[in-house]
């Protein structure tokens, strides 16, 4: 006899929804039908949720204004530039989720908007300045304000230009905005757009030249992740106690500065569409990616782009992404920057060099110094001021590859002064003491570093080596060099400036060396030497990039310090590079090697 099965409640998800264009696409998302990332499927919950339970909060979904913005951009409004040069401007769902959630949530007491304040982070080329100009020009002509102050507002007038200027073109492709606003200034000069019938006007405004404050309506505020301070939106906001229904309309590209306005609005965004924080007055559509998703993956990636880019293939194009994450794979000091202007990653600086895991892979525990007694090397040398971390890094042969290719091994050393180690530490915010203990830095008697203690290291490791050349920057090393005679012992040298430039005795050059480093980590042609301090050099390095796209160090903007990876760089290149000039006596050379010193 089958025993009878107890019936069981179902639950009931035929709940009915509004048909208009942002609910679909909320609905789309949380039905997996549409790809969107975790702070986005929470927006879209929120909406549902709040069709559902927002009465009671006092919220009311209004169809009919809904119907009436998204009508606007298509109906009204003509793009610019390129394939979308005076085309009607057709909202993706992903656009229309957030016009219809601005435009369409009300308070039912008073009638008014319910979002005071919006946030939008996604990639770069998704179309977030054309939209931002759109509801200025909504705002500005459709919203029935009175005396209506609509800005594109900046920290620096010119970067609020940007934004005015897409509305501009947006005017002057509209046949029926053309008939109804007035331009003040000449053709490619315009500093004013008018609705005359309204008395409202739709401006530029930096933070400098505001200095007795707008009324605002709304207030359209761009790149925000490039705020140094939060002035820009205060100015905003202040100004909206003379406003009923007023909008602050953020949005950006993800940034790198924790301690910025942006990553706080980031931050408060997420929260707010999570339900982790109450505030009813902020819409939030953060593009993220999911934990474990990996934008570079070849095979994976193109499944998570969608997430970062809601436009994909509508504004930007499959094989443009995939083209700069290949970029970001084979260039590692532009990933950082493409991890965040295309795929929505926070990184930690603008020209960070390369991922932790990619460094990592290079490390190998079984490494040892001592196995690589008599094979050729090359030594880069990087000195620094008296207080400061000198380095020396060692570069082995180590066999090659199936086709050819020669591997080498690397191990570094640094050098600090014993005295104020731990002041220094504490400062640095580095463990140096402890890295002391493990024989990664070699500290120094007295309060400044010892040259004389560096050059017998040197001297020591080269004796065990078949050194071939020991590169060096001209930066006190001629103190070095008489070290050197005082113990009567010559080096095979050559010349490693650090600049953009080469030097007329030798090709050595950092650009070079800082691609060869590159180069050798990603063919999986560089075994490192486990090391703390190299690791943190590595992850803290950053560039300055000049017009002709070379790259060096920059110690300046460096989050630690990077002294170790200069002097590995600088040994890299010395045995990649071929023709430089051998055996360099910079003591015994032309006056130019004393420049500076």
């Amino acid at each position: 006899m089958t025993k009878a099965k107890t019936p069981t409640r179902r639950r009931n998800t035929s709940r009915r929804y509004p048909k208009d264009a942002a609910t679909t696409y909320a609905r789309a998302v949380i039905a997996g039908k549409t790809i969107a990332g975790p702070h986005v499927r929470n927006a879209c919950r929120r909406h549902l949720d709040d069709l559902a339970d927002g009465k009671a909060r006092g919220l009311h979904w209004d169809l009919e204004a809904v119907d009436r913005a998204l009508g606007f951009f298509p109906d009204v409004l003509r793009l610019n530039g390129g394939q979308f040069e005076g085309k009607p401007f057709a909202l993706h769902p992903a656009q229309a989720f957030i016009i219809g959630s601005l435009f369409g949530w009300k308070w039912k007491a008073s009638g008014f908007r319910r979002f005071r304040r919006a946030f939008v982070e996604m990639g770069k080329g998704n179309g977030k300045s054309p939209l931002a100009a759109g509801i200025g020009l909504y705002a500005l002509i459709a919203d029935g304000e009175p005396r209506a102050e609509v800005y594109a507002a900046a920290t620096k007038k010119d970067q609020a230009m940007i934004l005015f200027r897409d509305a501009v073109a947006m005017v002057r492709q509209s046949a029926a905005l053309r008939e109804r606003l007035r331009f003040s200034g000449g053709a490619g000069k315009e500093w004013n757009i008018a609705h005359l019938d309204s008395g409202s006007w739709f401006r530029a405004l930096s933070s400098d030249d505001a200095q007795s404050g707008p009324r605002p309506h709304v207030g359209l505020c761009d790149e925000i992740h490039e705020a140094k301070t939060g002035h820009t939106i205060e100015m905003i906001e202040r100004g909206f106690k003379f406003r009923e229904q007023p909008l602050l309309f953020m949005i950006t590209n993800s940034g790198t500065d924790r301690k910025s306005v942006c990553w706080e609005e980031h931050c408060h965004a997420i929260q707010v569409a999570a339900g982790e924080r109450a505030d009813d007055t902020t819409f939030a559509y953060v593009c993220a990616l999911d934990d474990g998703d990996d934008p570079l993956d070849p095979i994976k990636g193109p499944k998570c782009w969608a997430k970062a880019n809601p436009l994909l293939g509508t504004t930007i194009s499959a094989d443009y992404l995939a083209g700069v994450a290949k970029q970001a794979t084979d260039m590692l000091g532009k990933r950082n920057n493409i991890l965040r202007l295309h795929f929505c990653i926070w990184t930690d600086a603008d020209s960070a060099w390369m991922k932790r895991e990619t460094w990592e892979r290079a490390e190998d525990p079984e490494l040892r110094l001592e196995d690589f007694a008599n094979k050729r090397a090359w030594f880069g040398l990087d000195l620094g001021a008296t207080k400061d971390m000198s380095a020396l890094a060692m570069l082995f042969e180590d066999g090659e590859t199936a086709d050819g290719k020669p591997c080498f091994a690397l191990f570094a050393r640094g050098f600090m002064p014993a005295e104020g180690l731990a002041e220094r530490a504490k400062e640095d915010q580095a463990p140096y003491d402890i890295w002391a203990d493990q024989g990664f830095i070699i500290t120094t008697p007295g309060a400044v570093v010892r040259l004389d203690w560096i050059a017998q290291t040197v001297i020591d490791h080269a004796l065990e080596a078949d050194l071939q050349e020991l590169a060096f920057d001209m930066w006190l090393f001629r103190r070095f060099v008489e070290e050197l005679d005082a113990l009567g012992v010559e080096l095979p040298l050559a010349e490693h400036p650090q600049g953009y430039s080469r030097r007329r005795d030798s090709n050595l050059f950092m650009p070079d060396s800082v691609n060869a480093f590159e180069e050798i980590l990603l063919d999986g042609r560089l075994r490192v030497e486990p090391n703390p301090a190299l690791r943190s050099a590595v992850m803290s390095a950053r560039f300055e990039e000049s017009p002709a796209g070379l790259r060096r160090f920059s110690k300046s903007k460096a989050a630690a310090r990077i002294d170790l990876a200069v002097g590995s760089a600088m040994a890299i290149g010395s045995a990649t590079t071929t023709g430089a000039a051998p055996n360099v006596t910079p003591w015994d050379a032309s006056p130019d090697y004393t420049m500076g010193l």
